[in-house]
């Protein structure tokens, strides 16, 4: 009898309308709660592979800063600018900015991954996302001998090792390769010196074995960065900033 009461009731149909618009007004928010927290200040992200061993390996989860909020502060542009980002900085790689699908698409995409709890997207984003460690910055001067970078800062006059130039201390996977492994061979662990330009920056795997990275993309812009890994929050035996 109750129920028949709300049915035919104008206050309650009134009080009923009014709860669904705000529960559509709450979700609304929380979108875009979310959408600004995850575009301009972080994203968790889950290491598929072991193209980051030894420290990284394949199922740790982190949080990543992104770099739009460093370019919407500084409102300007990352090129010419001081990266948000150092050497030996582990950072989060976005190849489909490459192809610039659009606002759109890219809102369609937001939406389509918010409703899906990130199960479902438009971009098939295993190929475009990848977690690498910046080695070269703008205007270095690079070379690698056996999978090791020297590195020359622009208007220094010593190149160094990568390690000494870095952030933070690392150690790559080298991998033993025959003797008589000849260097014209692709990836063979040795390259010629080359000069990164004022948008340009150098990333590789730890894992000097995969080369899924710059010496097989080249350098890549500054603005493919996306993001600058910040904490390690699985497994919780490794819980911490990596």
């Amino acid at each position: 009898m109750f129920s028949k009461w709300r049915k035919y009731s104008y206050a309650a149909q009134k009080d009923q309308r009014q709860e669904i618009w705000w529960i559509l007004l709450w979700l609304v928010a929380f979108f875009l709660f979310y959408t600004v927290l995850t575009t301009f200040f972080f994203s968790t992200r889950v290491l598929e592979n072991e193209t980051m061993q030894p420290g990284l390996r394949s199922g740790d989860r982190f949080i990543f800063s992104s770099n739009k909020i460093h370019t919407f502060l500084a409102a300007k542009d990352l090129i010419g600018d001081t990266p948000p980002f150092r050497r030996g900085n582990v950072v989060l790689v976005d190849m489909s900015l490459r192809e610039n699908p659009g606002i759109a698409r890219n809102t369609l995409d937001v939406l389509l991954r918010f409703f899906t709890l990130q199960r479902v997207s438009l971009f098939d984003k295993r190929e475009h996302y990848y977690v690498k460690r910046v080695i070269g910055l703008p205007g270095d001067e690079i070379s690698m001998t056996n999978y090791v970078l020297r590195l020359k800062p622009a208007g220094t006059p010593y190149a160094l090792t990568e390690f000494e130039l870095s952030d933070r201390p690392y150690v790559p996977t080298i991998p033993q390769v025959p003797a008589l492994w000849d260097e014209s061979i692709p990836f063979s662990g040795n390259m010629e010196t080359r000069i990164l330009g004022e948008n340009e920056c150098f990333v590789l795997s730890d894992d000097r074995s995969n080369t899924n990275d710059s010496r097989t993309w080249g350098s890549i812009p500054v603005e493919l960065v996306v993001g600058k890994i910040l904490f390690r929050y699985w497994p919780l035996t490794k819980l911490g900033r990596p």
